[in-house]
């Protein structure tokens, strides 16, 4: 979770970007949170599925995946930090990269230990929180005790007079999923979230790591601002040209925009 800008000009540590043109609307920049027995890595590819290739050359590494879900006529940018723990670490160093959190809860089982933990990292971080009620196609699943056991926690659903949405879903079959995105499109439109497109860009590098043919890959979020390849990067000491910019799904691409998530080649 290091800041991240790029320059035209030669490299250095501080840079100071000002804007000239007014900021547009962005895609949320979503992160998937709760318990593993609850089928979040089930929901994660889910809503990836139609959007990333699986296993294609140069994708986002196995620890953070990113990618960019249509809903309509919106978009979503889904991305996921390597454990609740990095979430609040990231955000401790002042790295904001998320603006909603979906919280999965299964309809099953309940508030475990590590949906408090999730709860609270979401809290802490000042993100919105939308809950999806997975396993809805399971017997014995409840949703109105999940309901209950969430407004303990503080978390109160909508038709309970409160401000969280609560979609009931089944990752598992897909019940449930558009309404579930949808949900967080609304959710981002009351947070009216905008970015400059135009001039230098700033970012958070999410991951990095030494590739043993690609040198040092950054996985990185655009947050204001267009990256293009030549582009001049400096993050932290680290310094460098931007070689390549490869999506979520492995293409190339020329430039990101807010609320892309890609990797780049080229930093030091």
């Amino acid at each position: 979770g290091i800041p991240c800008t790029s320059s035209p000009v030669a490299a250095r540590r501080t840079v100071t970007i000002t804007y000239i043109e007014s900021p547009r609307t962005i895609a949320p920049v979503v992160t998937v949170m709760g318990p593993v027995a609850h089928g979040e890595p089930t929901f994660r590819v889910v809503i990836r599925k139609p959007t990333v290739v699986d296993g294609a050359a140069g994708g986002i590494t196995q620890h953070i995946w990113a990618s960019l879900v249509p809903v309509g006529d919106s978009v979503i940018s889904f991305i996921d930090t390597p454990g609740h723990a990095a979430f609040s670490s990231m955000r401790a160093r002042g790295a904001n990269t998320t603006d909603v959190v979906i919280l999965v809860v299964a309809a099953n089982d309940g508030v475990m230990p590590q949906t408090e933990e999730a709860i609270n990292h979401a809290k802490a971080a000042g993100v919105s929180i939308v809950v999806a009620i997975n396993k809805m196609d399971l017997q014995g699943a409840d949703e109105e005790r999940i309901k209950g056991d969430l407004a303990a926690n503080d978390l109160t659903p909508e038709d309970w007079g409160g401000n969280i949405q609560m979609i009931p879903v089944s990752a598992l079959k897909g019940d449930g999923v558009d309404k579930l995105l949808e949900a967080v499109v609304l959710e981002s439109e009351l947070l009216e979230l905008k970015a400059h497109y135009e001039g230098q860009a700033q970012g958070v590098v999410i991951e990095s790591e030494l590739d043993k043919f690609r040198g040092a890959v950054a996985t990185l979020l655009v947050q204001n601002g267009t990256l293009k390849v030549g582009d001049m990067v400096v993050c932290g000491s680290a310094v460098g040209k931007v070689k390549s910019i490869i999506g979520s799904d492995g293409s190339k691409l020329k430039s990101a925009e807010p609320s892309f998530a890609v990797e780049i080649l080229g930093l030091s």
